[in-house]
């Protein structure tokens, strides 16, 4: 079943079901799909990649503003997005747990022959087409830098 299709039936649940944020986060994700959809170049409907990628974003700004809310200290809109986060997060593949990461990249890093910060780009290169949507691209940027710039790879 196609995630527009998903979308939809979850939608339908969460209007019975009389909850509110479930709603408004399904509503943003169907919104967004059907902007990319309906965009100048698009062919109608997506392809599983794009929809990973449109759901990869829209838990990235999730994220971003969850953590702008802390700094504000502005709880109240912080666990709104949170919780819109976790929703979102349903639809999305299982992300890797730092260890899993750190072996990928470790694997990867000694795939490609990097040797220092240098090789940051070739790697990253790598990383993120292998790792789309297993892991955060933020993450995968922070431990590719960390591993290096200590030369025990």
């Amino acid at each position: 079943m196609a995630l527009k299709d998903t979308i939809d039936a979850d939608i339908k649940k969460a209007m019975l079901a009389k909850d509110k944020v479930r709603l408004l986060a399904l509503r943003s994700i169907k919104s967004q799909i059907m902007l990319a959809e309906t965009a100048e170049g698009a062919h109608g409907t997506l392809a599983p990649e794009q929809e990973m990628k449109l759901l990869n974003k829209a838990a990235k700004q999730r994220r971003e503003a969850a953590e702008m809310y802390q700094k504000q200290f502005r709880s109240d809109l912080e666990e709104i997005e949170l919780a819109e986060l976790a929703i979102i997060e349903e639809y999305l593949p299982q992300q890797l747990s730092e260890a899993d990461l750190m072996e990928k990249l470790v694997e990867i890093v000694q795939r490609v022959g990097a040797t220092g910060p240098s090789d940051l780009g070739k790697v990253m290169g790598v990383a993120a087409r292998e790792l789309s949507g297993l892991a955060d691209g933020k993450a995968i940027s922070q431990m590719v830098s960390h591993l290096l710039n200590n030369t025990n790879v």
